[in-house]
């Protein structure tokens, strides 16, 4: 029997039972099986009756294809689709920034004759030599006058002694790292070039005397971007005794020795804006000859690994060959 309300229960239950003895007669099957068809019906009728728990299968949904991402359209065709759409699209244009206070290069530069010009001139190779001094000499006269144009107080004579003090100076900026005096003694050219590979490194560079006077052995005035745009290049001949000692980080000697002076024979390059009236004589560079004898080997300090060592063992140096450091050109 089912469960019947007290005031609307009466109406309820005789529905009820009606569908439930329809339902027994026509299966004639007996009573426990009516009996379990009946509870059946009753769970799905009646809300009040809890059904046994539902089974979850899972179902597989719609393959969802993938789209790969477009390809970058070209220029041309980005192009030619913003003129479909109305849009204009500004040109690009492919600089790269110069510096106009400095040329990236030294101009038709000197070559310093095998020797320092100490061949005879009755031998075939020393009367060539003489020819081609004979040349540049020619050159560096027209290009003095044209120096003399932007600047009238310009000597060779008294240009030599104010270029060498600059020569000097810069390297004392490089000694101390005072990079703003520096960059108004070189050019930007010469700057990275004496700056590199100087980090975590100290220098030690003494200027003790001039073997020779300096001399200015050749003169260009170049011009860039415009024809009106000059550029003087001096190049003089620096024959000094220099001491250069270098050390590394760890504090260990790598190149010269502070109480070994040196003889450095040298041809640099200094350069000017003329065009600008308040540019002034700057280190650009220097001319190594293919005749110059190779520079000295420079001893790195290098890290040598030792044996595996177990805990609380000691380590014994004399059991243990080190290999000595090669020299690196």
């Amino acid at each position: 029997q089912l469960p019947v309300s007290r005031r609307g229960g009466e109406k309820m239950a005789a529905p009820m039972c009606r569908l439930l003895a329809a339902v027994e007669k026509p299966l004639g099957r007996g009573v426990g099986a009516n009996r379990q068809v009946c509870q059946g019906l009753e769970a799905l009728l009646s809300p009040f009756k809890l059904c046994a728990s539902p089974t979850v299968i899972t179902v597989r949904t719609k393959k969802r294809h993938y789209v790969p991402p477009r390809k970058q359209d070209s220029s041309a065709d980005q192009e030619q689709l913003a003129r479909a759409a109305g849009l204009v699209m500004r040109q690009q244009y492919i600089e790269r920034p110069i510096n106009i206070s400095s040329t990236a290069g030294i101009f038709d530069p000197y070559v310093p004759p095998e020797g320092d010009s100490r061949m005879s001139t009755l031998t075939k190779a020393g009367l060539k030599q003489r020819m081609e001094r004979a040349k540049q000499s020619v050159a560096s006269q027209l290009a003095l006058r044209k120096v003399k144009e932007y600047d009238s107080d310009f000597t060779t004579k008294d240009f030599a002694s104010k270029a060498q003090d600059i020569y000097i100076s810069a390297h004392e900026c490089l000694v101390n790292f005072d990079k703003v005096k520096l960059h108004k003694l070189v050019t930007e050219r010469c700057y990275p070039d004496m700056v590199r590979g100087n980090r975590y490194k100290t220098i030690r560079w003494k200027f003790l005397q001039s073997l020779e006077a300096p001399k200015v052995v050749h003169v260009r005035c170049p011009d860039m971007v415009s024809k009106g745009n000059v550029y003087g290049q001096v190049t003089l001949r620096f024959h000094t005794q220099q001491t250069l000692a270098i050390y590394d980080r760890f504090g260990r000697l790598m190149l010269g020795n502070e109480d070994r002076p040196k003889d450095v024979l040298e041809y640099v390059v200094f350069e000017r804006h003329l065009l600008n009236v308040y540019g002034l004589w700057r280190m650009h560079g220097k001319i190594v000859p293919a005749w110059a004898p190779p520079k000295d080997p420079i001893v790195k300090t290098v890290m040598i690994p030792g044996p595996k060592l177990q805990p609380l063992e000691e380590f014994e140096a004399k059991d243990m060959e080190i290999p000595k450091p090669e020299h690196v050109q």
